[in-house]
């Protein structure tokens, strides 16, 4: 298995998630995935080892996503989304159990975040990208993202606390 194989079998749920977060759609979720994938094994040879191969698989996602909104002029909220699953997504009580209140409550909150904020936390959370491979992809100082990540999550906690 090359390094490739091993990093796809590690990041893949990741990735998987960090799409459906942006998405809330399951089929999107892992069309994106595949789109991302194909394009890490297609452009393998333009990897340079700056950074690490999660985080450079990462920024490929991203750039697959936006190159998602841009082609299908797709700019609502997430919140609106998560709103309207439709019941044909929810095919199994486990289907259902994962989404659970509290992540949707979440995913509310982090919603309202401005697009900065809100890439940052869904990196870190849906992404589990270390606070280093963040800064990298969002253009700013580790010590920056670590800080305004803490926060955005007591922000997001206390905001939370009010609506219980």
């Amino acid at each position: 298995m090359n390094t490739l194989e091993k990093e796809y079998e590690e990041i893949h749920p990741k990735i998987y998630a960090f799409f459906y977060a942006k998405t809330a759609n399951r089929e999107t979720a892992q069309d994106l995935c595949h789109d991302t994938f194909y394009e890490a094994c297609k452009s393998i040879a333009s990897f340079n080892g700056q950074s690490t191969l999660s985080t450079w698989i990462f920024a490929i996602a991203n750039n697959i996503l936006k190159k998602y909104y841009r082609k299908s002029k797709y700019q609502q909220s997430l919140i609106q989304k998560l709103a309207t699953i439709p019941e044909a997504d929810i095919r199994s009580i486990e289907e259902l159990a994962e989404i659970h209140e509290d992540t949707r409550k979440l995913l509310h909150h982090i919603s309202k975040l401005d697009d900065y904020a809100r890439e940052l936390v869904l990196l870190r959370i849906y992404g589990e990208l270390s606070f280093m491979e963040i800064a990298e992809l969002l253009g700013k100082s580790e010590t920056y993202t670590r800080v305004t990540f803490h926060r955005l999550k007591l922000k997001i906690q206390k905001e939370m606390e009010l609506t219980i």
